[in-house]
């Protein structure tokens, strides 16, 4: 087994690198701009250079409001390079990675009698942004020319890197009173748990759709508390709603998506929310 990570410079690529190399797996790792995914040629060359049997890609353009105004770009990078690398994963025999995200959903939820539910697998899409729309185009490449893939839908992730925890923390240093939305509900997920969970996975040939997120949810107002009342910081929260907090992309309010296939394998080994966030603002110390 060989991995080749692209974007290893972002939250989850630099996670999985630390417990590749503590599993002693044979990895490398690229990111832009050595690394382009939209050029063909250039990641052909790479990947023929490195001859791997397995291709994560956490590449992706993952700034939301960024992609309403850039939507050649998002779509380059989130739709056409997954398709590319889908291509070559194809010619090559190799297995491919692709990760993916709960912007792929309405944000709505699912009702069942009368109640939300956490999305699964095979809930239909529908994607209310151009992030959205972009990620979801890039699954489906990935589905239809890919024989060998892993599509692992996240939600919410922080890791090393910026994130909302580091966002709290900071701003909390310096202001004493502080307004989070309260209507938006998902779960928040270490990059901790996300890169065990994917490793777990390629180890096996159980092919297909994934939901990658650590259990139990919270609104990010919720979150914002914990992240204080565990870090022993006294600041005045104060609840708003989206509308209060007006952003170029609308946010879901309901992204909470449930592991059900890997329940299903008996391969789900995610922490409480609440349990990976203790962990984080340990070894942020």
């Amino acid at each position: 087994m060989k991995v080749l990570l692209t974007g290893s410079n972002g939250q989850l690529g630099r996670e999985l690198t630390r417990q590749l190399k503590e599993k002693k797996i044979i990895h490398v790792g690229y990111d832009i701009p050595e690394f382009d995914i939209t050029d063909k040629e250039k990641i052909a060359a790479i990947i023929n250079k490195e001859q791997p049997t397995i291709i994560i890609n956490c590449g992706a353009l993952t700034n939301v409001d960024g992609c309403e105004t850039q939507r050649d770009l998002a779509m380059a990078i989130n739709a056409v390079g997954p398709e590319y690398l889908a291509e070559i994963a194809k010619a090559q025999d190799i297995v491919l990675v692709q990760v993916s995200t709960d912007y792929v959903f309405d944000g709505a939820g699912i009702k069942a009698e009368g109640v939300l539910r956490p999305y699964v697998e095979t809930d239909p899409i529908d994607p209310k942004t151009v992030y959205g729309e972009s990620k979801a185009a890039g699954e489906k490449v990935v589905a239809e020319i890919a024989p060998k893939y892993f599509i692992v839908r996240t939600a919410w992730l922080y890791g090393d890197g910026n994130n909302f925890v580091k966002t709290m923390l900071d701003l909390a240093s310096k202001n004493p009173k502080l307004t989070v939305v309260d209507d938006q509900v998902g779960s928040p997920t270490s990059t901790v748990d996300l890169a065990a969970a994917i490793i777990d996975l390629i180890h096996t040939d159980h092919y297909g759709y994934y939901h990658g997120t650590c259990e139990g949810q919270c609104s990010w107002y919720d979150f914002a508390l914990e992240i204080f009342r565990l870090s022993g910081i006294e600041i005045e929260v104060e609840p708003v709603t989206s509308e209060q907090f007006v952003r170029p992309a609308p946010r879901p309010k309901y992204s909470v998506l449930e592991n059900k296939a890997l329940n299903d394998l008996n391969m789900n080994h995610f922490r409480t929310w609440q349990e990976s966030l203790v962990e984080y603002l340990e070894n942020l110390k």
